[in-house]
């Protein structure tokens, strides 16, 4: 059996040589003193050697007489199952090196490749903002194997306590989405995200109120004596004469008008489901759109932004003026948005 003294005071000799241990382990001494632990075993009948490491002692690397005993019993305990030592430390290198490029964050990367391509920009750069602020600060560098659904769980509740529950829900649809990704690329065996459905409450969604024909015609008769800008009126107009979304209209441009046909083309790329919409127009919203096109002399833009020509209207100039008229959102009593034309078209054709 060697000792720690032993081992320290051996010293080279012109050929290498052995200092046995016990159960195979041997302290193998080179002629230029390097001190090299072995650990001989057998398989099948078959001899083999197996490097466990340096006697270097000042060495991050350095292997005591203790450690060197303690590396040969686990190499020990794979040779009795038939295992060879260096072909699983090679397996557990590679899955290593395997678990570090199957970060989360690689693959949210990977995952977002394939999705926005699909998606409109603004919600990709959305994803991507949030994914950025909000996950990989806390989970990016784990292994995707390895995130857990408490880590997921504190990434909510960091959501919900700044007061953006409806932001850590759709935290948890991306995160989960990626979670799938992986499964389905074999990167991983489970989806954390899962178990978490009802770890947060979000408010109840008050969806925009439709006007009666009352109220509807109060409005019509608001917009007739409103003094702001023609195109923002015609704008307003025809989201109640067509029951389009806000973007819809405003990002409009006059290619997708058919005066002889009566119809309006709007491109897969400009519709939320990314498919083609054809909206018949009537009489009114023909009226309306002739109108305009001897305003904007019918180049580009059906609404131009007054500030930048090359531009649409802004996000915020309908809304806006909707304000101005009274009428001041969902939440008001006797207000609307310009989104909630929508419902009060859908209940007129119903």
């Amino acid at each position: 059996m060697l000792t720690d003294a032993t081992i320290r005071n051996a010293r080279p000799q012109a050929h290498p040589r052995k200092l046995t241990d016990a159960h195979g382990l041997f302290l193998l001494v080179l002629p230029n003193g390097v001190k090299r632990w072995r650990y001989r075993y057998r398989i099948a009948g078959r001899e083999n050697l197996y490097a466990l490491g340096d006697y270097d002692p000042g060495k991050p690397h350095h292997l005591s007489l203790s450690a060197a005993r303690a590396a040969r019993d686990e190499a020990r305990a794979l040779v009795r199952q038939g295992i060879h030592p260096s072909q699983h430390r090679r397996a557990a290198r590679l899955a290593t090196v395997e678990a570090n490029a199957n970060t989360f964050h690689a693959m949210a990367g990977e995952w977002l490749s394939k999705k926005a391509p699909g998606w409109k920009a603004a919600y990709a750069a959305q994803v991507a903002r949030v994914l950025a602020s909000d996950v990989f600060p806390y989970i990016g560098a784990l292994p995707i194997r390895d995130v857990k659904p408490a880590h997921l769980l504190a990434i909510l509740k960091r959501a919900e306590e700044r007061g953006s529950p409806t932001m850590g829900r759709n935290v948890r649809a991306w995160v989960g989405a990626i979670f799938k990704y992986a499964i389905a690329t074999m990167r991983a065996e489970d989806n954390p995200a899962a178990a978490l459905g009802g770890a947060i409450t979000c408010p109840r969604v008050k969806h925009s109120r439709p006007l009666s024909r009352g109220e509807l015609a109060a409005l019509l008769a608001a917009l007739a004596a409103y003094p702001g800008t023609p195109g923002t009126v015609a704008a307003i107009k025809l989201l109640v004469l067509t029951g389009l979304r806000t973007v819809e209209v405003r990002e409009a441009t006059w290619g997708e008008i058919d005066f002889e046909r009566a119809e309006w083309l709007i491109p897969p790329g400009r519709m939320k489901g990314r498919q083609a919409h054809l909206v018949p127009l009537s009489r009114q919203a023909l009226a309306l759109l002739r109108e305009l096109h001897a305003i904007t002399g019918g180049q580009g833009y059906l609404f131009p932004s007054e500030r930048r020509p090359v531009a649409c209207m802004g996000s915020s100039t309908i809304n806006g003026a909707l304000v101005r008229m009274g009428y001041h959102g969902k939440d008001s009593d006797i207000g609307t948005s310009a989104h909630g034309f929508r419902a009060t078209f859908s209940t007129f054709l119903n």
